[in-house]
């Protein structure tokens, strides 16, 4: 069997290769990285036009039942209690520690049942995880992935793309909010939401649905600027926009104050887990925050992992980096001491044996109008 054989393949597999797309292993999933136009194109599409994302291999997780709210309030650190039914919000998986066992997003229906939806990569340890905290809790936990497929239409023009094919009044539904309704008579759960940084949809429907769902929405967007996007400008948007990716941003070993989301840590809602680990970090003050940098010369391109510097010492490391189109820089993310993360101080990166100069900016790189 060959390498390609044994990845994981969503419902799209056929349709990118269909339309030649680079593929390659994604956390063991076969994806597309990007299309014959090109990761720049693609990018561009999206931050000026649409793009269009195959994101069916995320994880979905339905959680039913009395306790369904008192458990998710207590299994991560926002504010579940505080949603409304039809709204989202963003939070994570936190070990004792404070740290990430991953991010997620959660999306109320109702009192008594909420969908959370997980990074791909982390399926099977974030499905293990939250089964076994929901002992004593009474709900129950069904993993959907398998069953469902996602896509995700971004950019200025997505709303007046997608308004032809459904009924559902897509104005109506406010960022970080959702429905059900029928895209051309396949029934999805339409979320305003994205990965981006740019006003989009993200739909959800049946894995058999997919695929006809993919072709009517790039039927819809020709000759509307609609471009398929790749995982290569997935990430350079959502770094632009300083969004966080498990395994740079947020890992087991990074807490999510230092991580710069103190914003979705709720202290004051009652306990969760991680609340002792993080108020304790609160009051000690961080020792480490993520920053954003550019360098200055043109071929000096940051890449993860690679050494932060402060007179010719190891101070940090880079989360991201990449060439950014929108800024005109090349940009990234890095852990520096606190002493340090002022924006304007200078710091080097050691790329590959030369300390390359550096400037922390500030953050989010982009942020739409």
């Amino acid at each position: 069997m060959s390498a390609t054989a044994e990845l994981k393949k969503t419902p799209l597999n056929a349709a990118h290769r269909g339309l030649n797309a680079k593929m390659v292993d994604f956390g063991g999933w076969d994806m597309p990285v990007q299309y014959p136009a090109g990761i720049l194109a693609e990018h561009e599409a999206v931050r000026t036009k649409a793009g269009l994302f195959d994101v069916s291999h995320m994880g979905e997780f339905r959680v039913k039942g009395p306790d369904t709210l008192r458990f998710l309030d207590w299994l991560t650190p926002n504010a579940v209690m505080s949603l409304v039914d039809g709204q989202i919000h963003y939070t994570g998986f936190l070990t004792e520690q404070g740290t990430f066992v991953d991010d997620l997003l959660i999306y109320r229906e109702s009192d008594t049942e909420c969908l959370l939806v997980v990074n791909a990569g982390n399926i099977d340890k974030d499905f293990a995880w939250v089964t076994a905290k929901a002992k004593g809790f009474n709900v129950t936990v069904t993993n959907e992935s398998d069953a469902t497929g996602q896509i995700a239409l971004q950019g200025p023009l997505a709303e007046g793309i997608l308004q032809p094919l459904t009924a559902t009044d897509l104005k109506a539904i406010k960022y970080y909010y959702f429905t059900h309704g029928e895209v051309s008579g396949i029934k999805c759960l339409i979320s305003r939401t994205g990965y981006t940084g740019e006003d989009g949809f993200e739909l959800y429907c049946a894995a058999g649905d997919t695929e006809k769902l993919w072709n009517l929405v790039m039927a819809a967007g020709q000759g509307k600027g609609l471009s398929p996007a790749g995982l290569g400008c997935r990430n350079t948007l959502r770094m632009e926009c300083k969004m966080a990716l498990y395994g740079h941003e947020i890992t087991d070993e990074i807490h999510a104050l230092e991580a710069g989301l103190g914003w979705i840590v709720k202290l004051a809602k009652g306990d969760f887990l991680g609340k002792a680990a993080l108020e304790s970090a609160k009051a000690a003050g961080l020792t480490r925050k993520l920053v954003g940098f550019k360098t200055f010369e043109k071929r000096d391109i940051a890449r993860d992992g690679m050494a932060v510097l402060k007179d010719g010492a190891i101070v940090g490391f880079v989360t991201s980096a990449a060439p950014s189109p929108t800024v005109g820089a090349n940009i990234g993310l890095a852990y520096v001491p606190t002493a340090l993360s002022n924006v304007g101080n200078r710091i080097q990166i050691d790329i590959r044996g030369r300390a390359a100069e550096a400037e922390i900016i500030p953050t989010p790189f982009y942020k739409r109008s």
